[in-house]
């Protein structure tokens, strides 16, 4: 993807001369969709990144956010989304690679993963080829690093046949007093390079990832899909802690896109300073590698840091015990960025003299039009109950994901409270001793144990029916499944993925989905403190439905929080506003229409989220309160079978079967043992209605109009084990 002739008439009349072959491969990769934010910048805008706990914003490696006195979380989320499709397994693997460095960079230990994960139908082969190297490459990255994966999310879309989408989040902890950025510091503080040698894997990633799918790219475009080493990851965290234990990181940048011209010119940009780089001091695996390829190969396992002159030689001591590699390869100076290379005669050459500040952020932005998405019509099947229900219950997007998650190592470290599987995981965070956050606006009861909850993930169901509704709603039922845990929402990042922008009509989807993130956050005051974008997600089949995936994280007192199953003793009710509340359901975006076909417009939202999410969280940690269960993929058919257990049934009655399966986010069942705490919580805020009584039958009896269900629980999970029977 070379640079284009406008492009490259702004670069000649800023440096007043044409560049070399390696400037402007470095521009043509730093000004790339993926690295710039060409067409997404403008629009970004609308999220409001602001808060008390806010410490770090957008614009560095992670998000840095207050958890509580002197304990810092960070938060990020990246896409591997081309990678992945070239080359599942190393595609997916260098994606939990990359956003690992990323906390390494803020001087976090990480400590916990989210994927989120968006494949083609799952009756196509390919999807389940797909969706299976994929699995495998986080399960075997992040068991080895030793950083537990503890929720996500998995949809299966025709529309991500020819482009699966491959999203991970992290979370790292850290002491106020260990914070890094990537901030250059000082003009004459050494540049380090810590971790793997240089090779050629990865050359170009930046700019791959910035255009359409070929249908050839599986074998084309392989040579830009790097290839992981987790082991080498594992000794990099390992190092990173001893470097920041003794304060000899004054800034940090992990190597990633575009490489190490990437990370050291954006490195001194942000501190409005230059570099001298000697290329050739680059330690390296492979022979005569050419300036350009140590420039912009994108190699993993690989850090660059700032450090004092005093300081180098412990910095190489440090990395030698844990057999890492480690060059000094320049300094940071107050001029240009420049990088040289000695030839095998001896000779030294200039191969790049430009301002680092222009090559890093003097990338125009697109001015692109965009049409609005026309609102579907109401245009419903009549579907029989039985076959509906079953349908809604056996299909893969809300079917068990156990299959993905029993692949992962969730308990690694003892902090996992509440595993995969459940709405938002629960960590302990032993470290933390004092009351913890919450967003502003949000309320939480003092606390000497602080649990962290996380959810993540989106509908692209959801999104395609309304990319604004349908994104807003993304919002709110990550959010909902952290008040389902007792949680209060301290901060989010996002991962905003789309089609060519090019296209208007995709555009105009992607502008609505930003719009509709970012206006939910906003209600919930939940600043949006950093993010990753993906545009280009086109292919032969088309583009990909507008995807706004959330990684959200909230806190709790204590770690204990109600579960998702029933318990078998309590009256279960339905909290949120909705159809058995308004006595009017939309099927819009729901898995109804999914698998039977037809359009409806996408369900009205609740006008006061914030309050109703407060007392869900209020209500969730009442003494009374035996279970509580988000409701929304599925509607209450899917959310009433996945909490059934062989010990605990139910017998619940809903109006109709629009009703059952209306997808309306902001919902939760309750299992409670005292009903009128769970009214009295939700007086003035939003409705309570009774849906039924749990039993110890460990049978779902469903009276929906004048029709009954009855499926005891091994017909369910027989139905909800679609994925894990059709793989293995």
């Amino acid at each position: 993807m070379p640079l284009t002739p406008s492009d490259r008439e702004l670069v000649v009349e800023e440096l007043g001369r044409d560049p070399t072959p390696a400037e402007e491969a470095l521009f043509e990769n730093l000004w790339s969709e993926h690295c710039a934010y060409r067409s997404s910048r403008p629009l970004l805008s609308a999220f409001d990144s602001r808060g008390g706990q806010v410490v770090v914003g957008p614009g560095d490696d992670a998000a840095v956010v207050e958890l509580a006195e002197d304990w810092y979380i960070t938060l990020g989320i990246e896409s591997h989304n081309h990678p992945s499709y070239v080359d599942p397994y190393d595609g997916a693997a260098t994606g939990v690679g990359g956003i690992v460095r990323d906390t390494l960079s803020m001087g976090a230990y990480p400590i916990a993963l989210t994927d989120s994960l968006y494949f083609g139908a799952f009756d196509r082969e390919h999807s389940r080829y797909l969706f299976e190297g994929v699995v495998e490459g986080i399960a075997d990255y992040g068991n080895s690093i030793g950083v537990p994966t503890v929720g996500g999310s998995v949809a299966f879309h025709p529309d991500y046949e020819g482009n699966p989408l491959v999203n991970v989040a992290c979370v790292g902890l850290l002491r106020a007093d260990r914070l890094v950025t990537a901030r250059a510091q000082e003009s004459g503080n050494a540049l380090v390079l810590v971790g793997n040698a240089t090779g050629r894997d990865g050359l170009g990633g930046a700019s791959f990832a910035s255009e359409d799918l070929s249908e050839d790219a599986e074998t084309e475009d392989r040579p830009a899909v790097q290839v992981g080493d987790p082991y080498t990851e594992k000794l990099l965290i390992e190092c990173n802690e001893a470097l920041l234990d003794e304060g000899l990181v004054v800034a940090a940048r992990d190597l990633g896109a575009a490489g190490l011209g990437g990370a050291s010119s954006e490195m001194v940009a942000k501190g409005g300073l230059g570099a001298r780089i000697d290329l050739d001091a680059v330690h390296q695996r492979e022979p005569d590698m050419r300036p350009l390829e140590i420039l912009l190969a994108e190699s993993q396992e690989r850090m660059c840091y700032e450090v004092r002159p005093d300081d180098v030689e412990r910095v190489r001591e440090l990395a030698g015990r844990f057999d890492l590699g480690c060059s000094v390869i320049g300094e940071v100076t107050e001029g240009n960025y420049v990088c040289t290379f000695a030839d095998g005669g001896g000779d030294r050459e200039t191969v790049v003299d430009v301002p680092a500040e222009y090559l890093a952020d003097g990338a125009p932005t697109n001015d692109l039009d965009a049409v609005a998405p026309a609102p579907p019509e109401r245009d419903l099947p009549d579907a029989p109950l039985r076959e509906a229900f079953e349908a809604v219950v056996g299909s893969p997007n809300t079917a068990s994901k156990r299959w993905v998650y029993r692949q992962y190592d969730h308990e690694v470290g003892a902090r996992t409270v509440v595993r995969p599987g459940d709405d938002a995981a629960v960590l302990a965070v032993r470290e933390v001793g004092a009351e913890p956050r919450a967003a502003e606006g949000a309320s939480g009861p003092e606390a000497r144990e602080t649990g962290l909850a996380i959810s993540a993930g989106a509908d692209p169901n959801w999104t395609s029916a309304d990319p604004y509704e349908g994104a807003r709603a993304v919002a709110l039922e990550n959010a909902t499944n952290l008040a389902a845990k007792g949680a209060h929402p301290l901060a989010a990042v996002d991962c905003l993925n789309g089609g060519n922008p090019e296209k208007p009509e995709v555009y105009g989807g992607f502008r609505a989905i930003v719009d509709g993130l970012a206006d939910m956050c906003r209600d919930l005051s939940v600043p949006v403190v950093g993010g990753n974008v993906s545009l280009y997600n086109d292919s032969a089949s088309g583009p990909i439905p507008p995807t706004p995936t959330l990684a959200m994280v909230g806190t709790r007192a204590g770690y204990d929080a109600p579960p998702a199953s029933l318990a078998g003793e309590g009256a279960l009710l339905v909290v949120g506003d909705g159809p058995l509340a308004r006595g009017e359901a939309r099927l819009g975006g729901s898995e109804y229409l999914a698998r039977f076909g037809g359009s409806d417009r996408f369900p009205a939202l609740p006008e006061a989220p914030a309050d109703a999410l407060s007392a869900l969280a209020d209500v969730a940690d009442h003494p009374a309160t035996l279970a509580v269960h988000d409701a929304s993929h599925g509607g209450l058919a899917a959310t009433l079978a996945e909490m059934v257990t062989e010990a605990a049934g139910a017998t619940a009655t809903v109006g109709d079967a629009r009703a059952l399966f209306d997808e309306t986010p902001g919902r939760a069942v309750v299992e409670t043992t005292d009903p009128e705490a769970v009214r009295e919580r939700f007086d003035g805020v939003a409705p309570v209605t009774d849906l039924g009584e749990a039993n110890s039958t460990g049978t779902l009896t469903l009276r929906v109009g004048g029709e009954t269900l009855a499926y005891d629980a091994g017909e369910i999970a027989a139905l909800r084990d679609v994925i894990a029977r059709e793989l293995e």
